[in-house]
């Protein structure tokens, strides 16, 4: 004799992840998607930059940093100047 099928629910989905931008918006002349992010982890710095205006900003990392976080530092920076 068989078993009884078990009504079992499947297994719920996976969300796809979404890779982090890489290009983000410039907080000086609003062009999206102009600045682009160098990271040098040898040296522990990055450099954003704007291809449009031109404006640039540098900060150290560490080996955890991504992109977006030194967009984000860059923006704290500018709201600190002000």
């Amino acid at each position: 004799m068989g078993r009884r099928k078990s009504k079992r629910k499947p297994p719920p989905k996976r969300k796809a992840i979404e890779p982090l931008d890489t290009q983000f918006n410039c907080p000086f002349c609003n062009h999206e998607k102009s600045c682009d992010v160098k990271m040098d982890k040898g040296r522990s710095t990055a450099r954003i930059t704007c291809r449009i205006c031109l404006e640039d900003f540098q900060t150290t990392i560490n080996f955890l940093s991504e992109p977006v976080d030194v967009y984000n530092d860059w923006i704290d920076a500018c709201e600190q100047a002000n």
